[in-house]
């Protein structure tokens, strides 16, 4: 058995994986912070826009949608495109609850901007978006961006003046004309809140719902997320029988989602390995395109799973999700193309309730060792790895949460394509 780190200089390291607590950081003083905590808390609505655009960083958008819903709020996903269906990065397509004209006339308690390029461009050249978040901050509630938005909305607009905030490392230097720059992970400054990227945009997402709703539901949301706490040198993967993974010229992967697959896990799944140059080819197991992930974000899948089924590929690999687990347990045509997977030699992998409630009722962990989401790692067989947050034991792959799946997807790009490509994404990611 091997654990290994995702860094330049210790790839094979004999280490014990660890199980992190959660600590969000900030440099705002506790003074401020925990006036405006309260100020915030006494508003009984806790309505929150995140507007989305035509290039928009799909992971900073659904992790943010995804934390905050299970946090309790009521989150609007604007479009500020002429439809409600965008082109994020990397071929992820998401349909938006509403127009952004749809939500002048409502009060909300915090705005939050994705990244993501063109998509902070659009998001700033859009008159009505600008409007809604520059009334927001003179009348004192919340407003907040991640990645390239700090730099290239709020700060063009003005509304970082005299403030510290942080940004995508690349628009640092843009930023330091509009705002003090530091470079925390996540900054609180008066009303703005400020992230970085996407593997900070947990981290910034659970800072709002603290803002919003307190440490106590802050925690509360963050423990079932399986976060990691350190983000240096300190994601480990255990690898057991281990084998030289071999594709073409790029892996080809399939991606099934269904009605409630876990958006965070499916999105960070897709964005990541596409980053990677695989070919990954998101496939929808219902009757339409269109799903309905568990958190109610509406994705839009590449092509039908029948469609899909006709190809081979390299991995199929299951994101998770209560309701999307049950829908791929369901499928005969998954469960079809998972044996075949297996027979054939080739690789599958899953994560959170799909290890548990997908591959060890089919005899697809049979001799394996493995691991899900802690609520289903009593259904595994074998539980002697669950505690692991990725376990690949020849070809197979598993990990347990939302919290885990940057390592997981970064697992698989180091098997298909090496650990040098693997750090790469993970540093321009601000994983690592």
């Amino acid at each position: 058995m091997a654990l290994r780190h995702l860094t330049p200089l210790s790839p094979f390291t004999n280490l014990t994986p660890r199980i992190p607590s959660f600590s969000v950081l900030s440099a705002t003083t506790s003074r401020r912070n925990n006036r405006f905590s309260l100020s915030v808390m006494a508003s009984a609505s806790r309505k929150v826009l995140v507007p989305i655009a035509n290039g928009t960083e799909p992971m900073e958008a659904v992790i943010t949608i995804d934390v905050l819903r299970r946090a309790g709020a009521d989150v609007t996903v604007a479009s500020v495109e002429k439809e409600l269906r965008v082109d994020a990065c990397h071929g992820v397509k998401i349909v938006a609850d509403a127009l952004i004209s749809d939500c002048v006339d409502t009060v909300f308690d915090l705005v939050s901007l994705p990244g993501g390029m063109p998509g902070a461009t659009n998001l700033r050249d859009n008159n009505t978006l600008q409007n809604i978040v520059k009334k927001q901050a003179s009348e004192g509630r919340l407003y907040a961006a991640v990645c390239a938005s700090p730099a290239v909305a709020l700060g063009s607009w003005g509304l970082l003046k005299g403030l510290k905030a942080t940004c995508y490392p690349a628009f640092m230097e843009q930023l330091s004309s509009s705002a003090t720059t530091v470079e925390s992970r996540v900054q609180l400054d008066g009303h703005a809140i400020t992230s970085r990227g996407p593997g900070t945009t947990m981290e910034y997402s659970v800072a709002l719902v603290e803002q919003l709703f307190g440490k106590e539901k802050a925690d509360e949301v963050s423990g079932p997320l399986l976060m990691r706490t350190k983000h240096d040198d300190q994601f480990i993967v255990t690898e057991l029988n281990k084998v030289q993974w071999t594709c073409g010229s790029e892996p080809k992967i399939l991606v099934p989602v269904a009605d409630g697959s876990e958006e965070m896990e499916a999105i960070i799944i897709i964005d990541v390995l596409r980053r990677a140059k695989a070919n990954v080819v998101v496939a929808s197991v219902g009757d339409k395109l269109e799903i309905l992930a568990s958190r109610k974000v509406k994705l839009v899948a590449d092509m039908l799973l029948d469609e899909a089924a006709k190809q081979s590929y390299d991995l199929i690999v299951l994101p998770g999700g209560l309701g999307g687990a049950q829908a791929f347990a369901n499928s005969e045509t998954i469960l079809k193309l998972l044996k075949k997977q297996s027979e054939s030699d080739r690789y599958y992998g899953a994560i959170c309730a799909s290890p548990a409630l997908v591959l060890e009722p089919h005899g697809l962990l049979k001799g394996k060792k493995a691991t899900a989401f802690p609520a289903m790692c009593e259904k595994l067989s074998d539980r002697s790895e669950a505690e692991s947050r990725v376990v690949v034991d020849g070809k197979l792959i598993t990990s347990r949460g939302p919290g885990t799946t940057f390592e997981f997807s970064l697992a698989i790009v180091e098997k298909f394509l090496g650990h040098e490509k693997a750090l790469e994404i993970a540093k321009a990611m601000l994983v690592v």
